[in-house]
């Protein structure tokens, strides 16, 4: 996840909607705003936030509901796996449990300080970074995988016809009978020229996958953060705010 990625605000309270503007704004995050649960899902489908802070008590939905749909409902399945934190005035145990079951990543008790908001969201960030690195070391794995099966196929396929044509081509020095010969040819070259499609075929395809290993390749190295570098970052900026 980017550093500077776009964080859907939701409260109907304008004063803490503002304040937390304003400070997201200034950490270089886009913030987008929703003061209810209708809204917060028309902005989640129009703006694809990196993640949401939404107040649970709101009008026409909780912050649990907006969950619940995000989490289930089939017309938001490419948002299933959006960070949610939820913010409340409640400081209920049960609730917080309800709400980790439901798959949101924190639980914020109302009044609290900005620096542990920022505190929250780094963790969650963090998190979701730690995720991305194992899914694309997952890819890794699964490209070498397919490219070592195919390797193995094509050292498989080229020992057969070279064993053959170099069969072939030792029966050919042994006739003597020029008919013969001249038959044995035609068979042999069309044969080999079987054969020669097939292997140009089989390197065309591996050099594909070279090369789209080496262009996923370089473009996982210019996106990778690690996350101890992501750590430092966000600290710093945890330490600005103080």
């Amino acid at each position: 996840m980017k550093l500077t990625g776009k964080i859907l605000v939701v409260d109907n309270d304008k004063q803490n909607l503002d304040n937390l503007d304003i400070m997201l704004t200034k950490l270089s995050f886009k913030v987008i705003r929703a003061t209810d649960g209708d809204e917060a899902l028309a902005m989640i489908a129009e703006h694809s936030p990196d993640l949401m802070l939404i107040e649970n008590v709101l009008p026409s939905m909780t912050g649990f509901e907006v969950t619940q749909v995000l989490k289930k409902g089939k017309e938001f399945i490419e948002y299933r796996d959006l960070p949610i934190i939820i913010m409340s005035s409640v400081d209920d145990p049960m609730d917080k449990l309800i709400g980790l079951e439901m798959g949101i990543e924190d639980y914020i008790i109302k009044p609290f300080r900005f620096t542990e908001v920022l505190a929250r969201i780094r963790n969650v960030i963090k998190h979701k970074e730690l995720v991305r690195r194992l899914v694309n070391r997952e890819r890794k794995l699964a490209v070498v995988e397919s490219l070592t099966s195919n390797l193995i196929a094509f050292t498989k396929h080229i020992k057969f016809p070279l064993a053959t044509m170099k069969s072939d081509l030792a029966e050919l020095s042994q006739l003597e009978d020029l008919a013969a010969l001249k038959a044995k040819l035609v068979d042999f070259v069309a044969k080999f020229n079987v054969e020669y499609d097939r292997t140009v075929a089989l390197i065309g395809s591996l050099d594909d996958q070279m090369t789209d290993i080496e262009n996923k390749k370089t473009r996982i190295s210019q996106e990778e953060l690690s996350a101890d570098e992501l750590d430092r970052k966000l600290l710093k900026r945890l330490d600005t705010a103080n």
